[in-house]
């Protein structure tokens, strides 16, 4: 039995390659055909009739020169050709396709980083501005609490100190003028009745004005305590009725007229009212 049957063999060889080629198969249909009709030799004979024997091993010859001439055409060139085209292309799409999601995922990940960092900034800021504003409301309160202070020992201090009152100095004459303005100014303060008019009038009566008069003839001096000064005062008397501050001198002009008023004005009301010895 032959090796290779036409039909079948060929048939089953050409199939096989018509599903792997993408291109060209009209063209393998027509060398397959050439090459039947050629034998090997590459001579063209007349269609007699040959043996059983003959057509298989020319059926062989011709089988194996369609194999080569398909097997040239189409197993090494146009198929791998096309795989390695397809493919080489799928492989570029791939590494473009990575490309573009690393990009994406490093965009999304500088996007996330730049979010973050925003975020501590703010949160940052935000810290700084609570703490200068507790750090001004400390400082605020602090010194109000100092302030308080302050004015608590300054009225603690005035309570414990009493006013004084200021009074202008006054300055008087040293004369008979000077002594009676300076005694009414006290006796006005102390509450003591008088005027300059009564005042004056007596003093001339008693003494003419001479704060060293002196009286050793009347009662008084004979009884050892004779009258002296102004208004002619005797010790006992000026002692009893001495102004709080003036002089303890009997001879002291301004001493003398206060301690004589205030015991006028004990015993008649008023040195205006005294028009004689008293």
């Amino acid at each position: 039995m032959p090796k290779y049957s036409l039909l079948g063999g060929c048939s089953r060889r050409l199939t096989t390659t018509h599903r792997i080629a993408l291109a060209g198969a009209g063209t393998l249909s027509a060398a397959a055909l050439a090459l039947a009709a050629v034998p090997g030799g590459g001579h063209t004979t007349t269609a007699e009739p040959a043996s059983a024997g003959r057509q298989v091993a020319y059926g062989s010859e011709r089988l194996h020169g369609v194999k080569g001439g398909v097997t040239g055409v189409t197993g090494v060139t146009g198929v791998t050709g096309v795989k390695g085209s397809v493919t080489d292309q799928m492989a570029d799409v791939g590494v473009k396709l990575e490309a573009i999601e690393a990009r994406k995922k490093a965009a999304a990940e500088a996007a996330r980083k730049a979010a973050a960092a925003k975020k501590a900034a703010a949160e940052a800021a935000a810290r700084k501005r609570a703490a200068a504003q507790k750090a001004a409301a400390e400082a605020a309160a602090k010194k109000r609490a100092e302030a308080a202070r302050r004015a608590g020992q300054a009225a603690n201090r005035s309570a414990q100190r009493p006013r004084m009152r200021t009074v202008a100095a006054q300055s008087y004459a040293n004369n008979l003028d000077g002594w009676i303005r300076h005694a009414l100014d006290i006796m006005k303060e102390r509450r003591i009745p008088g005027s300059y008019h009564g005042l004056y009038r007596n003093i001339m009566r008693e003494s003419s004005g001479n704060p060293r008069a002196i009286n050793n003839w009347d009662i008084n001096a004979i009884n050892g305590v004779p009258s002296k000064g102004l208004l002619q005062v005797i010790p006992p008397t000026f002692a009893a009725y001495h102004v709080p501050g003036t002089s303890w001198d009997i001879y002291d002009p301004v001493a003398n007229i206060t301690a004589a008023a205030n015991y006028a004005a004990h015993r008649y009301g008023s040195i205006d009212n005294v028009y004689s010895a008293y």
